[in-house]
């Protein structure tokens, strides 16, 4: 009996191969396919039948996270109304390994009869499917990793990659940005990371002190706002910060001093606009518990690590 290790090595090893080989021939048409996706003014409607249409469904949940619009439509269910769904503004983005699939008919033929785009995936290039479309995104047909020659794995990995390569491909011609994805993914974990340090910090209690005042009207206010810190500005602009570290260090030789004398200079600041994973993991760096948000040098925020943690941002 064969080691489940070295099999699981091989069908690894195989597909990796096959990916390298798709990267060192990438199909001649990908470039006007990602500029087709990225010029069009509707979306691109991702078709495939079997194994196909389960790749068809991630390509087209992938597009549409990074912005470019998409939607699966089964093949099937096209043919019994769903054609609907496709309108002239529309590119069809067909799979078939193959290229010989019946189900995907209806959806050739109304792409051919009102003037839809059509891109065919495909390993055969002189299939049904890829002599009626207007472009081709060719896979290299080589072995399926089953070593039976007929388990769809080697081919939905290839299809499965290509789609990310177009995603990435247009992701990267549209310039977006972590703050466009996270529009995209505002929940769990993933929507925690993309958040915002202006999303999480406080800025109704803000602790600012100007740098002359009494080191006693300095504690009121470090107590009033909670934060365990306080902005030291001269005018609108932070000069220093006092935290409960300062005050512990400075114990008896704060009477008759004032902000200025005893805040810290240069402190650490972020910008409202930085990621908060970015922010937690200065914190992390420089052991600290919160920091002074600023926007142009001028104290607006207040964010703690506790905010952070309970975002779920770790």
């Amino acid at each position: 009996m064969t080691d489940p290790i070295d099999t699981g090595r091989e069908v690894l090893r195989t597909e990796a191969a096959a990916l390298s080989a798709l990267a060192d021939a990438m199909p001649e048409d990908f470039r006007a396919v990602v500029d087709l996706f990225a010029e069009m003014s509707g979306r691109v409607i991702v078709t495939g039948i079997g194994k196909s249409g389960h790749i068809a469904r991630k390509i087209a949940a992938t597009l549409a996270s990074t912005g470019t619009p998409a939607h699966f439509v089964h093949p099937a269910e096209a043919s019994h109304g769903d054609l609907g769904m496709v309108t002239r503004d529309d590119v069809i983005l067909a799979i078939s390994n193959s290229g010989e699939a019946p189900e995907l008919r209806d959806m050739i033929e109304h792409s051919r009869r009102f003037g839809v785009p059509l891109v065919g995936l495909s390993s055969r290039p002189d299939s049904t499917l890829m002599r009626a479309a207007d472009h081709l995104l060719t896979i290299p047909a080589l072995p399926e990793a089953c070593g039976l020659g007929v388990v769809p794995t080697t081919s939905t990995t290839l299809t499965l990659g290509l789609g990310d390569a177009l995603a990435v491909a247009l992701l990267r011609r549209r310039q977006f940005q972590p703050e466009d994805f996270r529009v995209f993914h505002p929940g769990g974990k993933l929507g925690a990371q993309m958040s915002t340090v202006a999303q999480l910090m406080h800025d109704d209690r803000l602790p600012v002190v100007d740098a002359s005042t009494p080191m006693e009207e300095v504690l009121l206010t470090m107590t009033g706002a909670g934060f365990g810190i306080a902005a030291v500005t001269e005018g609108e602009v932070l000069t220093g910060v006092i935290t409960d570290g300062d005050l512990r260090r400075g114990f008896g030789t704060l009477a008759g001093r004032n902000a200025g004398d005893i805040a810290t200079r240069d402190p650490l600041t972020v910008p409202p606009d930085m990621l908060a994973v970015r922010a937690l993991a200065l914190l992390n760096e420089r052991k600290l518990n919160v920091l002074i948000v600023c926007d142009d040098a001028r104290p607006v925020g207040v964010l703690h690590i506790h905010d952070l943690l309970r975002a779920g941002v770790a």
